[in-house]
């Protein structure tokens, strides 16, 4: 049975729109209101968005139901394995006594932790962005900064906060290459708009964290080295993403603001040492009483880390990635199954050009995923790092254990993002913003918000709504890469509320159950980001349209 989504199913798009956007505001309602544990809000937003699907939008049962299953299964591979991989590899560190080496190297390039979270949450999350993503980023430098000494719940909001800056980029610029590829314009183009609107909020990413651990005397007391780690990320991406495309801006814009605002604390420290609940006396008796490491020593603890740097290239690599190609030596590594009840839905226009089926083959890739990379990161690592074969079994499986309602949280919150994209939900949401006449142009960064936060991802985001935006552009006779980099800037902002991105950080961190509390630290700021944003957008369309690049095509 074939099903052609219907985005008006009440013939009229704003009342549609309206139902569409229950579910939403069930699920913020759960988390902000009533302070529901993850995997409830996670039920429950899905129980909705399913009987909407099959009452409003007409979706056939059995659809729903492998629409559904689909999603849960994403959540699971490759999202929760992961997360999962991350976590064990974090716990080897901590159970081979290194980590404690590598928190003390880390102090000794600046014991000042607010400066500690631009290094490893802003600019070494950003070079884990640039080459994982999926959430990676976000389970790794939460669980270093936790291990560092801040409170968790403080840890992962203040990463999700920075991993908004590289996202755009994310997986070697895979958000905007998918992206190009769909709506037939050069990736180039797409990511030299991107590389204009992003680094304004890259130069003020560093400068808002430390605020929000210390307010306006923690920003005068750093300006400094938070200009040097802001804006020598901000040329270097600008730089990259306007001349060299979008794969490298993330990688390229992590390496040199690490290294140049390393060098640049050899010659300069705060005055006042900043550490979350500790009296500065005692931070000065800290930091006399630390120990001195070798250089093999120092190395060794942060073999993991190195090594894992080394596994992504690998897996990143096109020659890699060949091997798992239909004629590759380990093409049999990717399981497949195929939801044939899937097979007869189809999206229509305006969201996409002609009639297009869905998505139907699940594929699971054992080798072919970053889960794989991590895991295998954390093998050698036990072997290194020596730790006892029984003590890392034990280790990872109380890592699952710890994570069982969190893998159960990520799953639900993915099979609410399935049935809301395969019902046609979503795309009503979008459709009614794209009514708003030249208003959209202050609405666009919107849609990519709203599809990160549906979907947890910008490349899904960027999939789903990038030829609405492209036709709703032509409608208005504004260049059609605006509001195609609004939808994948916008998108960077929705990401720190994303129920998936909330239920990894929360796993992260050991907050698992508490996602109501990382929401509503991060919900205000989320707004506030993508309003900025939209401002932004509709300022570059009608005050200076001039600054869009032209289109090489």
């Amino acid at each position: 049975m074939e099903f052609i989504q219907n985005y008006n199913p009440l013939n009229n798009i704003w009342l549609s729109a309206l139902v569409a956007c229950l579910p939403i505001l069930l699920f913020f309602m759960c988390l902000v209101l009533f302070k529901l544990k993850g995997y409830v809000a996670g039920f429950l937003t899905m129980l909705l968005a399913t009987l909407i699907a099959l009452f409003v939008y007409e979706m056939p049962f059995d659809k729903v139901v492998s629409s559904l299953i689909y999603g849960f299964l994403y959540g699971l591979w490759p999202i929760a394995w992961i997360i999962i991989a991350a976590i064990f590899l974090y716990k080897l560190s901590v159970k081979s006594g290194y980590f404690d080496i590598l928190r003390d190297s880390i102090i000794a390039i600046t014991p000042d932790q607010r400066i500690q979270v631009i290094l490893i949450g802003f600019c070494f999350g950003a070079f884990l962005e640039g080459a994982i993503g999926f959430g990676g980023p976000v389970a790794i430098t939460a669980a270093l900064l936790v291990g560092l000494g801040l409170r968790p719940l403080y840890a992962a909001g203040l990463c999700m906060i920075a991993n908004t800056a590289p996202v755009a980029f994310g997986a070697v610029g895979i958000p905007i290459i998918a992206m190009a590829k769909l709506v037939n314009v050069p990736a180039i183009d797409i990511s030299a708009m991107t590389g204009l609107m992003l680094p304004p909020l890259s130069v003020f990413i560093p400068f808002f964290l430390v605020f929000l651990m210390n307010g306006f005397k923690g920003i005068k007391e750093t300006w400094p080295v938070l200009l040097v780690a802001g804006l020598s990320f901000a040329i270097i991406q600008h730089y990259t993403a306007t001349y060299l495309g979008p794969e490298l801006p993330d990688i390229a814009s992590a390496i040199v603001s690490i290294a140049v605002t390393t060098i640049f604390l050899k010659f300069w420290q705060p005055k006042h040492i900043f550490k979350f609940d500790a009296q500065e006396e005692d931070q000065k008796e800290d930091k006399k009483s630390n120990k001195t490491y070798s250089t093999s020593q120092i190395i060794l603890a942060w073999s993991p880390f190195i090594i894992l740097i080394v596994m992504i290239v690998i897996w990143t690599m096109p020659s890699f990635k060949a091997l798992f190609a239909s004629d590759g030596i380990l093409h049999a590594s990717t399981l497949k199954i195929n939801f044939e009840t899937l097979s007869g839905i189809y999206q229509t226009q305006p969201v996409v050009p002609d009639n297009k089926a869905i998505k139907s083959l699940f594929e699971l890739p054992i080798i072919n995923t970053v889960g794989t990379s991590i895991f295998i990161t954390a093998l050698i690592s036990m072997l290194l790092l020596r730790v006892k074969v029984q003590e890392a079994a034990t280790t990872f499986i109380e890592t699952v254990n710890e994570m069982k309602f969190a893998i159960l949280t990520i799953g639900l919150v993915l099979a609410f993002a399935y049935i809301a994209n395969y019902s046609g939900i979503s795309a009503s949401l979008a459709l009614a913003l794209a009514h708003t006449g030249n208003a959209f142009a202050f609405f666009s960064p919107f849609v990519g918000w709203l599809g990160v936060f549906l979907t947890g991802s910008d490349t899904s985001s960027n999939l789903l709504f990038a030829t609405l935006q492209q036709v709703t552009a032509r409608a208005l006779d504004i260049p059609e890469i605006l509001f195609l980099a609004a939808n994948t800037v916008g998108g960077v902002v929705g990401k720190m509320i994303s129920p998936q991105s909330i239920a990894v950080a929360c796993a992260a961190v050991g907050l698992v159950g508490r996602e109501s509390e990382l929401f509503r630290f991060t919900l205000k700021y989320s707004l506030a980001f993508i309003v900025l944003i939209g401002l932004m957008c509709a300022f570059i369309a009608f005050v200076i349209p001039e600054v869009i690049p032209i289109v090489s095509h």
